[in-house]
């Protein structure tokens, strides 16, 4: 899509700004919050609305995030000649900045709008929850990407945290034997969207580098993030199967379909190397991560 294509400040550029493919690592963990529910409940006084709310405030948050990113990448000169990630807003002019800032405060309180009536199922807590999901948002992008604390915020904030309270307040009634297996699960489900965050930084590696943006990636090196991105799919599933304690044929058939996935993933980027061709894996990556959510919801329930 050429840039000139895109009127600055339009329907277009605001799509294109949010990020639509990103917003299936948002709703992953609320499925699988969600299956674990309705496994414990067996329909039988799961919160519908609550479920509702769960996905809506997940879907706003990960399009604040997205702003976020955006606007504050901008104003630091990180999206210039040289990047090799996707084209962003501002930095391409299809949104200015001034308009940037003004969304990303209009999603912040649209997400603050939305969450706030979880209280009503899961108690005043729910308010602690949401104040840290805000504030880890803007931290990312501002502070926490630059010291190798990316991929523990993604095991946080898109595995235990959405995994556990989704679950939490979906269900009438919790105890803490109930929640061992779900926490299982939310890790396991940290591991597979962290596999998006693992591209990005393996494809960065050299510029991050030079910027001085300490990632996971320049600490440890390429190899060690490949390592990574095909092992951490692999314990999610493990830790899918121990959970469910199935042995059946939809158990293999589970296993074979998520291996093969990632698997392929892993080849191309083998066969890439490196470079802006390493986003058609990003792409691939966000897919796996919907068919993981998709296939384990489906298993937990089924």
């Amino acid at each position: 899509m050429e840039k000139d294509e895109i009127k600055t400040n339009s329907l277009k550029a605001w799509v294109l700004a949010a990020r639509p493919k990103t917003l299936t690592a948002a709703a992953v963990p609320v499925m699988i919050g969600t299956a674990m529910a309705w496994n414990q409940t067996d329909g039988d006084g799961f919160r519908y609305v609550a479920m509702v709310l769960c996905f809506l405030f997940a879907f706003v948050m990960q399009i604040d995030a997205n702003f976020v990113n955006d606007y504050f990448d901008f104003k630091r000169g990180n999206d210039d000649e040289t990047r090799l990630g996707p084209e962003r807003a501002c930095a391409q002019g299809w949104v200015t900045d001034t308009a940037m800032k003004k969304a990303l405060v209009i999603t912040t309180l649209l997400a603050c709008l939305v969450g706030l009536p979880l209280i009503i199922y899961g108690g005043l807590e729910m308010i602690a929850v949401g104040a840290a999901c805000v504030a880890f948002c803007f931290l990312y992008t501002t502070t926490l990407s630059y010291i190798a604390m990316g991929d523990v915020l993604v095991l946080f904030f898109f595995g235990i945290v959405p995994v556990c309270c989704t679950y939490y307040v979906e269900v009438p009634s919790v105890t803490w034997e109930e929640l061992y297996p779900v926490f299982l699960m939310s890790i396991g489900c940290g591991f597979v969207v962290d596999t998006l965050l693992i591209v990005n930084n393996y494809r960065d590696i050299d510029n991050d580098r030079k910027a001085g943006k300490k990632t996971l990636a320049v600490l440890i090196g390429k190899k060690p993030m490949l390592a990574l991105y095909i092992i951490l799919p692999l314990i999610a599933v493990c830790m899918t199967v121990f959970v469910c304690e199935r042995n059946d044929v939809w158990t293999y058939c589970y296993i074979g379909f998520m291996s093969s996935f990632f698997g392929a993933s892993f080849a191309n980027i083998l066969r890439i190397g490196e470079g802006r061709a390493l986003n058609k894996v990003l792409g691939d990556t966000a897919r796996n991560i919907f068919i993981y959510g998709l296939l384990t919801s489906l298993y937990i329930i089924l």
